[in-house]
């Protein structure tokens, strides 16, 4: 790792943090407090670019030694949508198979593969401790693609979207029928598009700091 691109780095942490101390009360509304998994959906088509513009915000979130292990398949054809409705389950079939676009939030196991590319100053040592321990790599790649939807989630509300996230789904037919061939697994399922309000629930309850929480 050069000291002109650490430089540039440290530079740009600077400005950003200057420039933004924090988000505004609407963001975080927006983000968590006021954002429901949505369960109906308005008839407005969700374009390619804006998935496009999904993906390049959310890969910019952390993962452990830049690993980015997640992998998405966007359905929107009714084709293939279809051939995702045998996985699903009863209770989630009508607020899946009429969101306009699918997203099958995957982790790849073969993530270590491309550490030159993602992790290049420690690429060999990183890459090697991985590949040896089938374990770690399960947990590493489980746990970064877990990050990483809910990195998409995120990234998919501040663009405009609502999100309906499901895991009442069939794991081991989905990996078949979309990542045949592959070492991805399917994590879970984010149905996306513009919701219908009239069909959220409310807000259910979330514990309070002082009962899951410790300051030690």
């Amino acid at each position: 790792m050069n000291d002109e691109s650490v430089a540039i780095a440290q530079v740009a942490v600077e400005e950003i943090r200057g420039r933004i101390g924090v988000i505004d009360d609407d963001a975080l509304d927006l983000l968590f407090r006021e954002a429901r998994s949505h369960n109906g959906w308005q008839d407005r088509p969700v374009p390619d670019e804006l998935l496009r513009r999904i993906y390049d915000v959310m890969k910019m979130g952390p993962t452990s030694s830049n690993c980015c292990p997640a992998r998405i398949r966007f359905l929107r054809s009714e084709e293939e949508k279809e051939r995702l409705r045998p996985a699903i389950v009863p209770s989630n079939m009508e607020k899946t198979m009429t969101a306009p676009v699918i997203a099958i939030i995957g982790y790849d196991l073969n993530y270590w593969k491309h550490f030159d590319f993602l992790f290049p100053h420690l690429a060999q040592p990183v890459r090697t401790r991985h590949m040896e321990d089938a374990a770690f790599e399960a947990d590493t790649a489980f746990r970064n693609g877990s990050l990483e939807g809910a990195y998409f989630i995120i990234a998919a509300r501040a663009l405009g979207l609502d999100c309906g996230s499901i895991s009442g789904f069939n794991n081991s037919m989905v990996d078949e029928l979309f990542f045949a061939g592959t070492r991805i697994k399917s994590n879970f399922i984010s149905n996306i598009g513009y919701g219908d309000h009239t069909k959220v629930y409310r807000k259910f309850n979330r514990f309070d700091f002082d009962e899951v929480c410790e300051i030690l």
